[in-house]
């Protein structure tokens, strides 16, 4: 967490009110996030115009002329917008105030996000080996059924693996292939071409419901008017290890793939 469905609803609720604005002044309280916030990014982004405001996997993108302001929210940040702020908080890390008073502030109680000046996205180690986005053509069944023939890897590993698709993080997956009647154990290679259809279909379909509904608030995630999302109310599967299938009553049951929980109903998902 904040996984894609997070990020995107922060670019939505932030894009409208600070493309076409110029950035006044950044401060940065403390910089030692996950990757370093350089100290000279506010010199770097003073009366800088934000052109457009991007995401790409799970990084948002401030287009500002020739470059980008990359923040990366991590497993705990948010990036609220105020008219009016409130006092600042012990994890408030950066403020980036802008040219008609409003404020961007980046609150991250474990530090894992950044902020980062990028100039080159092909080459960029945060970005040039990203896998094509779960929206795009790109990302097709036959996409899918090429890059999985021959491995050994889950079907839920192989989802979150950013080389292959990006955005995909542990809820999304488990939710998807509970859709797609896929079993999370499943090695890759194995899926054929229409499970792989059906997987596709169901890994859009989850995303943009997530997206809808604000994504998901399990612990700290709120977007940038400080509301929580509302999408953990429908997890069919994601932690509710025990309850009942929404759709079969059979108890879910919880597993280790990868190092991360795996949900899935024996029912539905037996294949």
């Amino acid at each position: 967490m904040p996984e894609l469905p997070e990020v995107e609803t922060t670019r939505r609720g932030v894009a409208p009110h600070v493309v076409g604005r110029r950035i006044a002044r950044v401060v940065i309280y403390d910089g030692r996030l996950r990757w370093p916030v350089p100290q000279s990014l506010g010199a770097k982004l003073k009366d800088r115009m934000i052109d457009a405001v991007d995401r790409r996997s799970k990084y948002l993108l401030f287009r500002i002329g020739d470059g980008a302001l990359l923040v990366h929210l991590g497993m705990t940040g948010s990036l609220r917008l105020h008219r009016d702020p409130p006092p600042r908080r012990i994890h408030d890390h950066i403020d980036i105030e802008l040219d008609d008073g409003a404020l961007l502030r980046y609150h991250d109680p474990r530090r894992f996000g950044t902020m980062l000046w990028v100039t080159d996205e092909a080459s960029h180690p945060l970005l040039s080996r990203l896998g094509p986005e779960p929206f795009d053509s790109a990302f097709s069944a036959d996409y899918l059924h090429a890059k999985t023939r021959g491995r050994r890897a889950s079907i839920k590993v192989t989802l979150m693996d950013n080389h292959v698709v990006v955005g995909v993080g542990n809820i999304y997956a488990n939710e998807a292939l509970f859709r797609a009647g896929v079993r999370p154990s499943l090695p890759a290679g194995r899926l054929s071409r229409p499970r792989i259809q059906r997987l596709v279909d169901a890994v859009r379909e989850v995303l943009a419901e997530a997206i809808a509904k604000g994504g998901s608030t399990l612990r700290d995630f709120v977007d940038s008017s400080g509301e929580p999302g509302a999408f953990q109310l429908d997890y069919r599967v994601y932690g509710r290890d025990g309850l009942p299938c929404r759709v079969c009553r059979t108890p879910i049951r919880a597993t280790r793939l990868g190092q991360r929980s795996a949900f899935h109903c024996p029912r539905c998902q037996a294949r």
